[in-house]
């Protein structure tokens, strides 16, 4: 039988931590971030944990 394929897209932007929690960064933080405000930039660096009830939306992906 053939596997399910991990989506790339989401691979690259969830990292899973060992206790089997997802760790997800804060959405504009990727590119473009020469024209955003210190500020901003500074508070995208601190990431968060994805919820319980994304977790199960997500769980197929990954």
């Amino acid at each position: 039988m053939p596997k399910m394929k991990v989506h790339q897209g989401t691979k690259k932007v969830l990292k899973v931590r060992p206790g089997g929690t997802i760790s997800i960064g804060s959405p504009g933080s990727r590119h473009n971030t020469g024209k955003k405000t210190a500020k901003v930039n500074r508070k995208n660096r601190a990431g968060s944990t994805l919820s319980k009830s994304d977790y199960k939306r997500i769980k197929t992906l990954i």
